[in-house]
């Protein structure tokens, strides 16, 4: 595929789709900036939020190793409770 065999107006169709896309993520992205601050404001830690979100997108499966992972690694270093 070279210069002359490109259909420009259908690249130019992705490429302001994409455009729209990332518009729309970056506005999308505030929205959630507004909300972990809002959360803060109330006297919520985001940081800990951010982390339930996180644990909450996981498999439980997945999850559950990951936090059996932690407490290994925790005692293996004396932090553990």
């Amino acid at each position: 595929m070279d210069s002359a065999t490109v259909n420009a107006s259908h690249l130019r169709a992705f490429i302001e789709r994409i455009e729209k896309l990332e518009e729309e993520k970056r506005a999308i992205a505030d929205d959630v900036k507004d909300v972990y601050a809002e959360a803060k404001g109330n006297g919520f830690d985001a940081k800990i939020i951010r982390k339930i979100v996180s644990m909450r997108r996981m498999d439980r499966q997945k999850r559950i190793e990951e936090e059996e992972m932690l407490d290994l690694y925790l005692t293996a270093l004396g932090m553990a409770e």
